[in-house]
């Protein structure tokens, strides 16, 4: 069972789940909120392999009843409330409610029905901030210091996780990741925000002075890394998912741009975010010790950004939909 499969890192796992395991079955759980997007499973929708149930991570009642129905022996949680700007200005409680409680629910859920082993897809803002002149990065045991109020939220769920583990032994597994990016990534995040802006010769804007540096990652090399943790990932653990890919968020809008054939003069400087973390970046050399290997390493980051640009202006219909959508969208950015 897949919570939140129809959010972007989830859908892109469940399709590269499907393609590499033909006698699996998927069961994608998602509440549908305004970031769930069926249409990034529109390809599978008929697949006998696949099959949706919507319901929400923090009712433990739908959760057994789904769980229960279709035999489910692994889950993988990807439903979280991830906007940070809109965490930081109102809204709090949902993200409280989704990543804290509703991972406590999940891990109710298995002990209850026994699962296997259940993965908890967290997010390496939980570790909070790194220098731009730090020599260091993130690793399993790196103190959890979170600045955002999204990713406090996200590292209550991951305690618990460890807390059920050390008194229960439920069998779980947390995933810390660096930034995704690829196709179907809802535009609040900055790659399709930025190429959104672009392709509509809108002002792009950039927060401060746009030196804030992310570890990028391809969503199907998390996706990679997750599947090898479901089978092989020690229960009880943490891993961290990174390919050493750091790069600021001026270069990676100037290298839209350049995709695109848009001038740089559309580049805006804005105000920068309360609170903004300066630079994270992951060690991943636990998972690698595993033999996971990335296919778009930081030499190839180039040519999946590019692939991501050319899905976006690929898939106009998928595009034009989010784009009726905005409205909507800018609401709940504001909170």
């Amino acid at each position: 069972m897949v919570a939140g499969g129809a959010g972007f890192i989830g859908s892109n796992f469940i399709h590269y789940m499907l393609e590499k395991y033909q006698d699996y079955k998927i069961i994608n759980f998602d509440k549908l909120t305004y970031a769930g997007n069926l249409d990034n499973l529109k390809s599978i929708e008929n697949n006998p392999a696949y099959t949706f149930e919507q319901g929400d991570i923090t009712d433990l009642a739908r959760l057994n009843e789904v769980i229960k129905k279709h035999g489910v022996t692994h889950l993988i949680n990807f439903a979280a409330e991830t906007h940070v700007d809109r965490s930081i200005h109102g809204g709090i409680k949902d993200f409280v409610m989704t990543n804290s409680l509703g991972v406590q629910m999940l891990l109710d859920a298995v002990r209850a029905n026994e699962i296997e082993r259940m993965v908890n897809v967290s997010t390496d803002e939980v570790y909070g901030a790194l220098g731009l002149d730090e020599d260091r990065k993130f690793t399993e045991n790196t103190p959890i210091m979170p600045n955002m109020p999204y990713a406090a939220a996200k590292a209550g769920g991951d305690l618990m996780c460890n807390a059920y583990w050390v008194t229960h032994k439920t069998p779980v597994i947390v995933t810390h990741c660096s930034n995704n990016y690829g196709p179907y990534q809802f535009p609040e995040k900055l790659i399709p925000f930025f190429i959104f802006k672009a392709m509509a010769d809108e002002p792009v804007p950039v927060y401060g002075d746009g030196l804030n540096v992310r570890d990028w990652i391809h969503a199907i090399d998390h996706s990679s890394a997750l599947d090898l943790l479901l089978h092989q990932g020690n229960n009880g653990e943490v891993y961290n998912i990174g390919v050493d890919n750091e790069r600021n968020n001026l270069e990676i809008t100037k290298m839209i741009l350049s995709i695109l054939g848009k001038p740089e003069s559309l580049l805006t400087y804005v105000k920068d975010r309360p609170g903004h973390d300066r630079r994270y970046a992951i060690d991943s050399t636990k998972i690698m010790n595993l033999g996971w290997q990335a296919k778009y390493t930081r030499d190839k980051f180039a040519k999946g950004l590019q692939e991501t640009v050319e899905w976006y202006l690929e898939n106009k219909d998928w595009v034009e939909k989010i784009r009726s959508r905005m409205n909507e969208i800018n609401q709940h950015i504001k909170g």
